[in-house]
């Protein structure tokens, strides 16, 4: 018999989802339904899933209060920011469908004889885990390409945000696309280990954490044929020159560190600032705009900056990395503080690790945590700021504010990350630009513009059309000759 599981509002505790954790028999009978539906959806037309996905971002455009309503109830966002989410998810229909085009549509290479050609046959049957800060935008991101590549897709949303994932996939259905093509499961981590395992699955989408993607790593270890795309957490450096106004440093350090309440896999967590006349006035600003932005609730009469973590188990695991920078050398700055209204309602912390050790500091470096938290270092130079920035084993994004276009060429050069911002915050991204991790952040297979690039297969052809003269000519012996 199937367990229930819930899903409860981070804003209020009242359940907006509950239902049955899929079975073993119901996730090997999506997979087969996928695996049956393959033939038939690589037979559509391009022209006819394109089409299906226009409706798809229609129906959003058509019911956007309707779904920003629901992300914000069920994973705590804040209205505008929930609403800039819905945005993104339509934005992601054109974007892909000009990706398709531009990067993994059939080319001719070579019109001489043979003729040179490059096709694209898509996986099969993807596997998409999707996480709870972007529960719309997020998985899209992975299923529209699988989708208009020619795959199949057995769907399971984060277990805190099915309800919303249970709504996409409805909306699919609305916008036309046909009965097993896009399934969805819903569970934890049980119900993704089961579909993991599936012997008909060809690929696995996942957006998680460094322990999650690990952990699919070593469950596939042995079937090399698994596509696996991994997008993963980071330790992102925020990088601060002396020459950058205090207030503009900031307002990009405080924005890259809290906006989401620090639930985006981009957020900085650490803060690097050269020692100069003004890297004082930069930290006394950073810590006067922090203590500036409203916590709270979408409800509240004034709406807020920051909103609530996903749950209370979240808020404590980030008061325990608190404390544990505590234990490591850190000094607070901003101290650990809750709001009275809720309990996973946490204000933006902010420690110095300027005296750590090394030691200290590598191990600072090691971590990855989702929320309102910030490590400041200081530091005496430019190529000191570059050795912080980049002790780490996570290569997610980073960021630079300041200095000339050399400086930053150098600091894209030696930062290590896959997304590397001049004078923006970290979590500045643009879907016309790939959007991946290196190091411990993923394994090579930037989602963003380039998703399309991990759903699909190169096939190389060499041609020579049937004719009788061209058979009597076609002796490739003639190299002995």
């Amino acid at each position: 018999m199937s367990k229930l599981f819930q899903s409860t509002s981070p804003l209020d505790d009242s359940v907006v989802f509950q239902g049955p954790t899929s079975t073993p028999q119901q996730i090997a009978q999506a997979f087969t339904s996928a695996q049956e539906s393959t033939a038939f959806w690589r037979r559509t037309s391009v022209s006819q899933r394109i089409q299906i996905a226009l409706n798809y971002a229609q129906y959003l455009s058509e019911h956007r209060d309707e779904i920003r309503t629901l992300i914000s109830q069920e994973v705590g966002k804040l209205p505008w920011d929930a609403d800039a989410e819905v945005n993104a998810a339509i934005g992601k229909i054109d974007l892909t469908v000009t990706a398709l085009s531009q990067r993994r549509s059939t080319t001719l290479i070579d019109e001489r004889s043979p003729r040179r050609v490059v096709r694209y046959h898509p996986l099969g049957v993807a596997l998409v885990l999707g996480p709870f800060n972007f529960p719309l935008h997020l998985p899209g991101g992975q299923i529209v390409p699988a989708l208009l590549a020619g795959n199949t897709i057995v769907f399971k949303p984060s277990d805190q945000a099915t309800a919303v994932g249970a709504w996409m996939v409805d909306a699919w259905r609305h916008a036309g696309m046909p009965d097993g093509v896009l399934q969805m499961i819903q569970g934890g981590i049980e119900t993704a280990t089961t579909a993991i395992d599936s012997p008909l699955l060809d690929a696995v989408f996942l957006t998680g954490s460094r322990a999650a993607g690990r952990a699919i790593h070593r469950q596939l270890s042995g079937r090399p044929e698994v596509l696996l795309a991994l997008e993963l957490g980071g330790n992102n450096p925020i990088v601060v020159c002396d020459s950058v106004p205090p207030q503009a440093a900031a307002n990009l350090v405080t924005f890259s560190a809290f906006i989401s309440s620090g639930q985006r896999c981009s957020c900085a967590r650490r803060a690097i600032l050269v020692a100069g006349e003004h890297s004082d006035q930069q930290l006394d600003a950073i810590i006067a705009q922090t203590q500036s932005l409203r916590v709270g609730l979408p409800s509240d009469p004034t709406m807020p900056h920051v909103g609530p973590l996903i749950s209370a188990s979240a808020a404590a695991g980030l008061n325990q990395t608190y404390d544990r920078l505590l234990t490591h050398g850190c000094k607070p700055l901003l101290p650990w503080k809750v709001a009275p209204q809720r309990n996973n309602l946490v204000h933006p912390a902010i420690v110095d690790a300027t005296h750590c050790s090394d030691d200290e500091l590598k191990a600072i470096g090691q971590w990855e945590w989702f929320g309102p938290l910030l490590v400041i270092q200081r530091v005496d130079d430019f190529e000191s700021a570059l050795r912080a920035a980049a002790n780490t084993p996570y290569g997610l994004a980073a960021s630079l504010v300041g200095g000339n276009e050399a400086m930053f060429e150098t600091f894209v050069d030696r930062v290590g990350a896959g997304v590397v911002n001049w004078n923006g915050p970290t979590t500045g991204a643009a879907g016309s630009l790939p959007f991946g991790g290196l190091g411990d952040s993923g394994n090579h297979r930037p989602a963003g513009f380039h998703a399309i690039d991990f759903c699909s297969d190169p096939v190389a052809s060499l041609q020579t059309e049937s004719q009788t003269e061209s058979f009597e000519n076609l002796d490739p012996w003639n190299v002995a000759k």
